[in-house]
């Protein structure tokens, strides 16, 4: 039983050696934040392992509290208003949230918590969309861009979870 345990222990471990660092730069991308002024804020990192999409959006000079976030359907961020990033990316028609019984989009993530010091760190994983080929890719025909909102997500209101003005954005690139 104890060899059992170290040989299935050292194939977990080597597995996640090797997901530290892609070596296939199609399954990463980039998105780098900036607020409405044009000043970068931060940026956020998409990975690709298998079919789960791992986000991490790190900013600072936010306002503290907590952020919608959402990838939007169109790769352009023209402030101030970021209203050229269209609405939340959704190829499966579905109604925002994960409380919602009809939900979520596919670009709804969690929030971000941005503390007193105006800095804050998301980490989540979705399946929901992909960097890869398909109706789910967000590298369609006019790209996506990833939106941080004023307030707070709901999770549950449709279509935009009640969070508010777009407050930072940036097109999301592949490495």
């Amino acid at each position: 039983m104890r060899a059992f345990v170290a040989v299935v222990a050292s194939l977990l471990l080597a597995g996640c050696a090797g997901m530290g660092t892609p070596s296939n730069t199609d399954n990463t991308a980039r998105a780098e934040m900036k607020n409405a002024g044009g000043q970068p804020v931060g940026a956020a990192t998409f990975t690709q392992v298998a079919n789960t999409v791992r986000v991490v959006l790190e900013v600072q000079g936010l306002p503290p509290g907590q952020h919608g976030v959402h990838v939007h359907t169109v790769g352009k961020c023209d402030p101030p208003d970021f209203a050229s990033a269209g609405g939340h990316f959704n190829p499966l028609n579905r109604e925002h949230g994960a409380l919602n019984p009809r939900g979520a989009h596919a670009g709804d993530l969690p929030n971000l918590t941005v503390g007193p010091d105006g800095k804050g760190r998301l980490e989540s994983t979705t399946e929901l969309f992909t960097l890869g080929n398909g109706p789910t890719s967000i590298f369609d025909s006019d790209g996506s861009a990833l939106v941080i909102h004023a307030a707070p997500d709901d999770f549950k209101t449709d279509p935009t979870g009640n969070s508010g003005a777009r407050i930072a954005c940036g097109v999301i690139v592949k490495k």
